[in-house]
């Protein structure tokens, strides 16, 4: 792990061939701590996964600039639309001036052709996307776990599933990449926030994600996951509709 930015604790790890999971602690005053992290897939068609808040922006980039160049992305992309997902979507656009923004089709419709700089590649349900060695597949998630754009992405090369909000770890001081459990501490945390839709349909989205048979889970907040990420799905699964 390389610490990029001293003042913030912005750093980075590879998780898997060719991924970076790019962490920047936080405290809360009055919550503790928490993290936020982004993915960047290198290829020849470079793709980051999450682009951190505005303001958060300064921290990123300084880490995305220790892998590639920055000017080098082709793709910005996220789950759903909120701060921590595309909030410095613009400024990535204005950074890298052959990116383009890559979402599911409802988000482009309902916000990302408005709001973004440039206009977005829309991806549909189980769609592919090569980016040279790696090939991404796009899922539609509505309601999982918030947002009626929501949806997630399959790297297949490397079976990773960038799993954006689900499995969300509290605190600020997490390994880069973990096999012990996730899924009670995670549930801990939901339970005190209740930031899931509630969908009815949480449990098919939730098999259809579990089909891929990932082996690493690259969650937003906390550390990454290693190991069963189908078994761990459908325990999460469980979770819910024991709700």
């Amino acid at each position: 792990m390389i610490i990029t930015n001293k003042q913030s604790g912005t750093n980075v790890h590879e998780i898997a061939n060719g991924i970076y999971r790019i962490n920047t602690p936080v405290v809360i005053e009055g919550a503790g701590g928490f993290s936020f992290n982004q993915y960047l897939i290198v290829d020849d068609e470079p793709l980051l996964f999450h682009t951190g808040p505005r303001k958060m922006f300064p921290f990123v980039r300084e880490a995305v600039a220790s892998v590639l160049p920055v000017e080098k992305l082709r793709y910005i992309s996220f789950s759903h639309v909120e701060a921590d997902e595309c909030g410095s979507l613009n400024e990535w656009l204005a950074a890298a001036p052959q990116a383009m923004p890559l979402c599911g089709t409802v988000a482009a419709m309902v916000s990302i052709n408005d709001l973004a700089d440039r206009a977005p590649r829309a991806l549909t349900d189980g769609e592919q996307l090569t980016l040279g060695e790696h090939t991404v597949r796009w899922f539609d998630t509505p309601h999982l776990p918030h947002a009626w754009e929501c949806g997630l992405l399959m790297e297949e090369r490397t079976s990773t599933l960038f799993c954006g909000d689900l499995f969300t770890q509290g605190g600020a001081d997490h390994p880069p990449v973990t096999e012990s459990d996730i899924l009670e501490p995670s549930e801990s945390f939901r339970s005190e926030m209740d930031y899931f839709s509630h969908t009815k349909k949480d449990g098919v989205l939730l098999e259809k994600l579990a089909s891929t048979n990932p082996t690493i889970l690259a969650c937003m907040h906390g550390s990454a996951w290693r190991g069963d990420g189908a078994k761990l799905l459908r325990a999460l699964s469980d979770s819910l509709s024991a709700r």
